[in-house]
């Protein structure tokens, strides 16, 4: 329950990029037959390199019709008592909402993170 966190905020703009060096790719698809998500809507939001967060470090980003995505960002600076994460909130009609956070290994520049779904959104 706490993954959504006191800094979630709707309305996050469409952007594939909120700053450079770190990079998540991976797709949203259906589990039970590996199709792509129609309308999948991943919401990205984090902490600035001042360990704070703000509107220049939150992004909507839609997958293409093959339900990959890509989203950059500076590695996330950490917080006390946090380490370095990136909140996910990824919805789509008919499925529930998934609500989750990605903890980049220290020293890496990239992350694959996919999603699957079947009536509820999972990581895969």
């Amino acid at each position: 329950p706490d993954a959504l966190g006191p800094f979630y905020k709707p309305g996050a703009p469409e952007r594939s990029s909120v700053g450079k060096g770190y990079i998540m790719k991976g797709v949203v698809r259906s589990s039970a037959d590996c199709s792509p998500v129609k309308g999948a809507k991943i919401e990205f939001w984090l902490t600035g390199p001042d360990g704070k967060y703000d509107d220049d470090h939150r992004a909507t980003v839609y997958p293409d019709s093959h339900g990959n995505y890509s989203f950059e960002s500076d590695f996330p600076a950490s917080y006390f008592p946090r380490p370095p994460h990136i909140h996910i909130r990824v919805t789509a009609d008919g499925y529930r909402k998934l609500i989750t956070q990605h903890y980049p290994e220290k020293g890496r520049a990239k992350a694959s993170f996919d999603f699957g779904t079947l009536g509820t959104l999972l990581i895969s």
